[in-house]
């Protein structure tokens, strides 16, 4: 890897549950992150048509970022690029430029009318032909049907994936990373919007903006921000908007012979591939054919991962117990492995609301043995997800013919030491925990390949991070 010297970007890393501002500075041998803001996020709950909607609060979340911003620019007025990933599936929709409202949460439950009137036109077998996307009831598609008819969409001009409103509002520009347009179920192999599944679907395609790969510099911020970056300031550049797509490029892997799981309120469980897998088998299985960075594959499948865990606390704390996180983990270790799991995929689990009530009711309803206490009910949370786990890294070296192993663990799960050792038993291979940020690293590292820092292929860009991030092995027992 050949670089001039080391330099540094900032990466804007949203996730589902919180946000964060990272200071990267990057270089041939080089990479280190710190912390400029962390903050929270998630739903908030209004009342709209005599029912309770989930919306995200953006506007509040870019009050953040502008705050990580500045305190990036207080530490180093040379910053040489801005990146934003966030999560997929949830978009804005704008007239003219201007924001029509909040966008809405993928856990609002109108997505599901969606879902009958998209499949109402189009076979559940031919969108997974034409976009290779495993059916979630939340997917883009299926929201857009519902915004179409509640007359929302036709108010819209303009369709803006998370990621990409808030680089439209860091710089004027509009358009579409491809590897979080991947996640709508619109776009084609080649990267281009599906304009003929688009008319099918009644859909409004001039809405729809141009696509672009992760590295495109997109503009320099508006000078409007007022952000105190010496000279023209950093320019914004794109990544794999997708957080996943980031965390992908900062697994320190052999993408060969190695499986991951992105770890956080999802487990995004798979294998990364040169070309799609589009079998019935792999439909049947609901595999995913996301893009990634650089034109590569991230085939894999949604687990319903860490939010299990945190609805679940959220939810014993709303009872008034005085219970952390850390606490049940270190109670749970100490607990017996459950002789019986729950299958955390069951849609009862999505929404928000009492967790702990519904796991319960699952074992109730199969006359099975299931937790007597909060502690218990984490250690069952953690075997059921490692289970699926094991299962989901297994089915995808079958389907995908990678043979897998060892898998990677990076995100708030490679935190997880209960996690990653109960995944090791049960899936029976090696486990490499961390990076914890990887997201934010894989946002940084295409930043500064674009910027010219660093050089070379994501197989390159991957061992800079196993030479510089902290990797934790468990061995199956």
């Amino acid at each position: 890897m050949n670089a001039v010297r080391a330099g540094t970007v900032a990466a804007v890393d949203l996730g589902a549950t919180s946000g964060r501002v990272m200071h990267a500075r990057v270089g041939a041998n080089t990479l280190e992150l710190t912390e400029a803001v962390r903050f929270p996020n998630g739903p908030v709950r209004v009342q709209e048509g005599g029912r309770d909607a989930l919306h995200w609060d953006v506007t509040g979340l870019y009050a953040h970022v502008l705050d990580g911003l500045r305190a990036v620019a207080d530490a180093d007025p040379g910053l040489r690029s801005v990146g934003v990933d966030a999560w997929a599936v949830d978009y804005g929709l704008l007239r003219d430029g201007r924001l029509l409202g909040e966008p809405y949460h993928y856990r609002d439950e109108r997505s599901a009318q969606g879902v009958e009137l998209v499949h109402a036109q189009v076979a559940a077998e031919v969108l997974y032909r034409e976009g290779g996307l495993q059916f979630l009831p939340f997917n883009s598609l299926y929201q857009l049907a519902a915004d179409l008819a509640s007359g929302e969409l036709g108010e819209a001009t303009r369709f803006l994936l998370i990621p990409d409103l808030f680089a439209y509002w860091l710089t004027g520009r509009q358009h579409a990373e491809r590897t979080n347009a991947s996640t709508t179920g619109l776009l084609t192999a080649a990267g281009t919007w599906n304009e003929a599944l688009i008319d099918k679907l009644g859909l409004p395609w001039q809405a729809f903006p141009s696509t672009i790969s992760p590295g495109t510099p997109i503009a320099g911020l508006l000078p409007s921000l007022n952000l105190p970056f010496a000279g023209a300031g950093p320019a914004v550049t794109a990544v794999g908007s997708h957080d996943t797509a980031s965390a992908v490029v900062a697994v320190p892997m052999d993408a060969s012979r190695a499986a991951y799981i992105s770890c956080g309120t999802w487990g995004l469980v798979g294998v990364e591939l040169e070309r799609r897998v589009l079998t019935d088998e792999s439909r049947a299985a609901n595999f995913t054919n996301e893009g990634g960075v650089d034109g590569r594959i991230r085939y894999l499948h949604n687990v319903m991962g860490l939010w299990l865990l945190s609805e679940s606390l959220r939810e014993w704390q709303r009872r008034g117990l005085q219970v952390t996180l850390e606490g049940l983990l270190a109670e749970a270790a100490e607990l017996p492995r459950p002789a019986e799991l729950f299958d955390p995929e069951d849609p009862r689990f999505l929404a928000p609301g009492d967790l702990p009530s519904r796991i319960s009711a699952w074992f109730v309803e199969r006359r099975m043995r299931g937790p007597a206490s909060p502690a218990g009910t984490v250690r069952v949370i953690i075997e059921s997800l490692a289970q699926a786990f094991a299962d989901t890294v297994g089915r995808a070296a079958e389907l995908s013919g990678v043979p897998v192993e060892t898998i990677h663990i990076v995100g708030g799960g490679a935190r997880n030491a209960l996690l990653c050792q109960a995944t090791a038993d049960r899936s029976g291979l090696p486990v490499l925990a961390g990076p914890v940020e990887a997201t934010a690293l894989g946002n940084a590292l295409v930043q500064a390949r674009s910027a010219g820092l660093v050089s070379g292929d994501l197989e390159t860009l991957r061992a800079l991070v196993a030479r510089n991030a902290h990797i934790i092995p468990f061995d199956p027992r």
